[in-house]
């Protein structure tokens, strides 16, 4: 890999991430490498202002936080190809992300080389993770989102009631490939990649998806009927969702857990897999996936003994 330009991406209120961002600025600094930090949050999106800045892309994004840094990051960055290497400092979950250790690690041992000598000796992987699209189609006749640059998320999008003066319940219809499947009656309707299956559509009662696999997660959110399920539909599968009900009955959209738009009946969000994928850096030389699960959820028996059987 060229490391000539990296653009440092911290968490933003994390004294930890930020720390760690000044090292790692400083060490790139002084091996020649143009770097750029900022800093990443609910609050703060720092990717309009560099994209509009920066006279040239990064070779590299390096981002130092949670899940949510790195979400953040490949929604800017996917559509214009720059990969991604995020570590977990002053993050929670961190399914996306390195262990910080990776980010300290010691070049005493002998053979061991840097990190940064690492990426320019190309001794990484590139993983390309399945991102969503959604564009709006105004129902007034006036104007239309479908000619403009779609919303995107790595994990997910979901619909919620924008009313919390009004009843917390919305009705959402939804059509499939040009046929309607079914309305939802409840607290939304989440669209999910592989990637974010483990995030929002799994705390709503959705499947795990490996991220080897391409799908989308259709997952309704505490719904009125016993009938309505979670269910997995091909990558290339179109959804339309139309909010239904009285015209003061907003509904939200959210992508990545950030607001995104607001659809009044008669609007249309049309989902559907993006053109665009998140690449991802991946520095283990043989990640599990599921080491991962039973590590961030406390599955086989992590909660009542310290090590899984010998079976």
């Amino acid at each position: 890999m060229r490391l000539e330009r990296v653009w440092l991406i911290a968490r933003s209120g994390s004294q930890a991430a930020q720390r760690q961002a000044r090292r790692c600025a400083a060490e790139l600094r002084d091996q020649g490498v143009t770097v750029v930090t900022a800093t990443s949050g609910l609050a703060r999106d720092p990717y309009p202002g560099l994209l509009a800045s920066e006279p040239e892309l990064p070779d590299l994004a390096l981002a130092l936080g949670g899940d949510g840094t790195v979400l953040g990051a490949a929604r800017h960055l996917a559509p214009l190809g720059v990969p991604l290497l995020s570590f977990n400092v002053g993050g929670h979950l961190g399914f996306l992300t390195h262990d910080r250790r990776l980010l300290q690690q010691e070049t005493t041992t002998p053979g061991q080389v840097s990190l940064w000598q690492r990426l320019r000796e190309d001794r990484f992987a590139l993983e390309k993770r399945m991102m969503l699209e959604a564009r709006i189609d105004r129902g007034d006749g006036v104007a239309s989102d479908l000619a403009v640059d779609p919303h995107l998320a790595l994990n997910d999008f979901y619909f919620r009631p924008g009313l919390d003066e009004l009843s917390s319940t919305c009705v959402l219809e939804l059509e499939i490939d040009g046929e309607v499947v079914d309305q939802y009656s409840g607290d939304g309707l989440i669209m999910a990649t592989p990637t974010g299956s483990t995030g929002y559509a799994m705390a709503a009662g959705g499947p795990i998806l490996h991220p080897g696999l391409e799908g989308i997660v259709v997952n309704p959110i505490c719904p009125m009927s016993l009938s309505s399920r979670a269910v997995v539909v091909p990558p290339r599968a179109r959804l339309t969702v139309w909010p239904l009900g009285e015209s003061s009955r907003r509904v939200r959209l959210w992508q990545d857990g950030v607001q995104a738009t607001s659809l009044e009946p008669g609007d249309r969000a049309v989902v559907q897999r993006s053109r665009h994928s998140a690449l991802l850096v991946v520095l283990e030389h043989s990640p599990s996936y599921y080491r991962t699960l039973t590590h961030k959820l406390h599955w086989a028996g992590s909660l009542v003994a310290a090590e899984p059987s010998h079976n």
